[in-house]
């Protein structure tokens, strides 16, 4: 790869209600697997596919901001904030697209359990058009797809060799094998609802922030939610 290629960026999208070690670490192990050299956190408004978080848009967003200070990996975009309609990922991605140029080799970070069910997601079958797809491990979930027929479409785009997505903008799955961390912040919301700690499994000064603010307080069940 020549000095001129630009190297393979990504993008994160979550509610990080809040963000914990759980988001952060695996993606600092996919970066030392791929070459990334850039991850950029996206914050979700209004989430399509769940209940509205606890926290506010801006407690979130400064959660974000407090978890990755000093960690040059990653930066902080609020565009999918700024939305009041559901953020649908293949739309912020089409934004980003246009912004970074059709060379640049992009990426979105998601979880085994969203390469799962990615068929349920809004115009899902155009993502590949727009970036690669980089797959963390998640415990507990299966490692293949539904049904034959997406088991198909996972075989013909995934490559096992992290140097393909430096060499092409867009079109690939690559199934990492990152850190099995089994947090989520599910599990941080229940204990502080419970009145617990949980400052172990996410950044001190988010934990901070947590308690300043006096987040998560309310004792009402949120099994449902996943973090």
């Amino acid at each position: 790869m020549n000095s001129e290629t630009p190297l393979l960026q990504a993008l994160f999208g979550g509610t990080f209600d809040p963000i914990h070690y759980g988001h952060l670490k695996p993606v600092e192990a996919l970066a030392a697997i791929t070459g990334l050299q850039q991850v950029t956190l996206l914050p979700n408004n209004v989430p399509p596919h769940r209940p509205q978080p606890e926290a506010s848009p801006a407690q979130r967003a400064k959660m974000v901001e407090l978890a990755i200070a000093g960690n040059p990996l990653f930066t902080l975009d609020l565009r999918e904030m700024r939305r009041s309609t559901p953020s649908y990922t293949v739309e912020t991605l089409r934004e980003v697209r246009a912004e970074r140029g059709e060379q640049q080799p992009l990426a979105f970070i998601i979880g085994q359990d969203s390469l799962i069910t990615l068929h349920k997601w809004h115009h899902w079958q155009e993502l590949l058009t727009l970036c690669h797809l980089l797959v963390c491990q998640r415990p507990g979930y299966p490692t293949h797809m539904e049904t034959p027929e997406l088991q198909r479409w996972l075989e013909q785009y995934h490559t096992r060799e992290p140097q393909v997505l430096q060499r092409c903008a867009a079109g690939k799955v690559y199934l990492a094998e990152t850190p099995l961390i089994d947090i989520s912040a599910t599990q941080i919301r229940q204990r502080h609802h419970a009145g617990a700690s949980a400052a172990e499994l996410l950044p001190p000064a988010v934990s901070a922030f947590i308690e300043s603010e006096g987040l998560y307080r309310n004792s009402y069940d949120h099994a449902t939610l996943r973090g």
